[in-house]
């Protein structure tokens, strides 16, 4: 099932790798994200759920009899599997039966009740996370430094050239969406939009059936969108919503409405990490807010490239949206995972890469050239201070993922500096 026109994702060689490994694979992740083009990249024969031929027929068969759209050649790809819940045991039946590898590749783009399911798939069915595309992804990185090599000290100095900064304001009104790329910004700019209009007028009541307050949602939404890549608790965002919209929303209602837009995959939050710091002092636990993809809370806020030059602050924080989905994406391939850190003591760093083997990575992100030399410093703060408490281990290494930098170099105090547009996993 092989398509000239498919771009080739960093994910694919996670896929080759656990169709050897299990009997079935589920790939998940928000709408329009790449999932079923990247399925049928891998599969010999599928299905779609969602196709409306003959007035839904697929789907229709798949609910009267589970174990008939499951034959065909592997692996099969069965699309959007969370319209007939049932199917995810009768994959895990048939992967039983037969004892084979690489049978099926499910795609599912939210999480649909587990009172549908009767068995977890463990050890049968293993779980892959996509997201939208990194900048690497889209051909918008020159792909001239790896994370990885970052992260084990192996990086070169090179020249990678001028970054415009209205090129990165492109990139994150644009967002990672596979179709946006090689169209007008203001065409591509549709689509965070139409997202964010599917996900409150019909994806939220279609995940359990449950009609809920669109307004309410929205205004949720936006709240995420003005505290992105931020801390903020569900009490902030109550406090803030009162503040700009004057509504009043429940705590209750603000769990529900954020547990909602998680099984969406609306929401891709970077969790706190301590595993490897342990040290004295109390570390906060509170994750920081990110969607899916940058794009979403700029259209969330409106944003338009003469805004956000005219708004630092806020493209500040859009980009640090921007980096740290690229930096996670980039991660997963040699299993590193992104966190953050933030303790009691006042002490941050923007993003935290823990490596396979235990140890860890810090990273700072800057906009522009001129807050390169703040970014190191407080690495290089932070990173003195957890070698002086025996409790702690010390980053392996530093670096500063900037947006205006022409080079990426090692500076004399040993912190990596990269431009965001010349990483690659």
């Amino acid at each position: 099932m092989k398509n000239d026109r498919y771009r080739s994702r960093l994910i694919d060689e996670k896929i080759d790798n656990y169709l050897k490994a299990f009997g079935a694979i589920c790939i998940e992740g928000p709408k329009w994200c790449g999932k079923t083009w990247t399925s049928e990249h891998h599969a010999e024969s599928e299905i779609k759920l969602q196709d409306s031929a003959n007035n839904y027929q697929n789907r229709s068969l798949a609910e009267m009899s589970p174990l008939m759209i499951l034959k065909g050649d592997s692996p099969r790809l069965i699309d959007e599997w969370q319209d007939v819940p049932p199917l995810w045991d009768a994959v895990r039946s048939e992967v039983d039966r037969t004892g084979q590898k690489g049978q099926f590749i499910l795609t599912g783009s939210s999480t649909p009740n587990r009172k549908d399911i009767k068995h977890s798939g463990a050890g049968r069915i293993a779980r892959i996370h996509m997201l939208p595309m990194s900048l690497y992804e889209a051909g918008y990185s020159d792909g001239k430094i790896s994370l990885k090599d970052i992260c084990y000290g192996k990086a070169d100095d090179v020249m990678t050239g001028e970054v415009d900064l209205k090129d990165l304001i492109d990139f994150i009104l644009r967002g990672g969406w596979p179709d946006n790329i090689d169209i007008p910004l203001s065409a591509a700019s549709l689509v965070p939009k139409q997202y964010v209009e599917a996900i409150i007028t019909d994806d939220s009541a279609r995940i359990d059936g449950v009609q809920r307050d669109t307004l309410k949602m929205r205004r949720l939404l936006k709240s995420l969108a003005r505290n992105e890549s931020t801390t903020a608790t569900n009490r902030t965002l109550i406090r803030d919503i009162k503040d700009q919209d004057g509504d009043e929303i429940m705590p209750k209602t603000v769990t529900e409405y954020l547990n909602v837009f998680d099984r969406l995959y609306l929401l891709n939050d970077q969790p706190a990490y301590s595993s490897s710091m342990r040290s004295s002092v109390r570390i906060k636990q509170q994750s920081k807010h990110h969607f899916c993809d940058p794009s979403i809370a700029a259209s969330l806020m409106n944003c338009t490239p003469d805004n956000l030059i005219n708004d630092l602050n806020t493209l500040g924080f859009l980009f640090e949206g921007l980096v740290e989905r690229d930096l996670g994406i980039y991660a997963e391939t040699f299993d590193g995972k992104l966190y953050h850190y933030q303790d009691y003591k006042g002490r941050e760093i923007d993003a935290v890469i823990e490596l396979p083997d235990g140890n860890w990575c810090g990273f700072e992100i800057k906009l522009g050239a001129g807050e390169i030399d703040a970014g190191a410093s407080n690495l290089l703060k932070i990173s003195a201070e957890f070698d002086e408490d025996p409790k702690s281990k010390k980053p392996q290494a530093l670096c500063v993922v900037c947006g205006m930098s022409n080079a990426a170099y090692r500076r004399p105090d040993g912190v990596y500096v990269v431009p965001i547009t010349s990483l690659k996993n």
